[in-house]
């Protein structure tokens, strides 16, 4: 089975609380992982510079930006303008090896 970094991440940046349902918990803790996705770049980045050019197999930095681009771009909309309904969200690429 595999994961990707990104349910990884999520998994990890929201854990479940119990307790009463909060809508300004939820805004702040989509706030915060919005920032921390952010932060990510440079981890990104500098993973890049040490990557072997020379790789057989080499991981993908950029499917994993646009990845975590679509991310963060969801969280804005919801906290911009939150939905009543469900919307289409285009896939995640996932795999980042070539």
């Amino acid at each position: 089975m595999q994961f990707t970094p990104i349910l990884i991440i999520l998994s990890l940046a929201l854990p479940a609380h119990a307790g009463a349902v909060s809508p300004d918990a939820e805004r702040a803790h989509l706030a915060q992982l919005a920032s921390e996705l952010a932060s990510l770049e440079s981890l990104i980045d500098e993973a890049e510079r040490h990557a072997d050019p020379d790789a057989r197999i080499r991981f993908q930095y950029l499917w994993l930006r646009q990845d975590l681009d679509r991310v963060k771009q969801g969280i804005r909309e919801h906290l911009q303008a939150p939905r009543a309904e469900p919307r289409q969200v285009p896939p995640l690429r996932g795999d980042y090896r070539r």
